[in-house]
């Protein structure tokens, strides 16, 4: 079967009747295969990626959900830890929920290193928004995201090498 895409898949869809929906990276079936073939059994899948489609997904998830309000139950996200493209779908199904005027049942996952799936607050989502929130928390806790970092991003440390 074709993978359905977020910004080519019509609001009304019959695949849209479904209790879970699943708004997933595009690359996720590929740096997780497993992963992806578990959620693909439990609801329906959108991949979505902001490099490839315009990064305007929130009215377009709104328009989903609004569209199918009687059988969407759950909206779960699922993108890949440290991509900053990917942020834009997390906070794209908080702004959903913001246009829709009504609290979602919503989940939101990050996959740290390809392997390991973590549940993220939607509140981290909305602070990640607000940069002197975020810096204002790094300056706290500077030696703790300092060994963090090392841990998973490569950019950072190509970029301590650099000084």
């Amino acid at each position: 079967m074709i993978q359905p895409w977020v910004w080519s898949t019509w609001v009304k869809a019959p695949i849209l009747k479904s209790r879970k929906l699943f708004i997933v990276s595009a690359c996720l079936p590929i740096v997780n295969p497993k992963l992806f073939e578990e959620i693909s059994r439990q609801g329906t899948v959108l991949l979505a990626c902001p490099e490839r489609e315009p990064a305007t997904h929130y009215g377009k998830i709104a328009s989903m959900i609004r569209s199918n309000e009687e059988s969407i139950e759950e909206v779960v996200v699922i993108t890949i830890d440290g991509s900053p493209h990917c942020f834009t779908l997390q906070a794209s199904v908080n702004e959903a929920e913001y246009i829709l005027g009504k609290k979602l049942r919503k989940k939101h996952y990050v996959l740290v290193d390809g392997r390991e799936l973590v549940e993220i607050d939607p509140v981290a989502i909305r602070v990640a928004r607000y940069l002197h929130l975020v810096d204002k928390l790094v300056k706290e806790r500077r030696q703790q995201v300092e060994e963090e970092l090392r841990k998973h991003s490569l950019e950072h440390r190509k970029t301590m090498e650099y000084r």
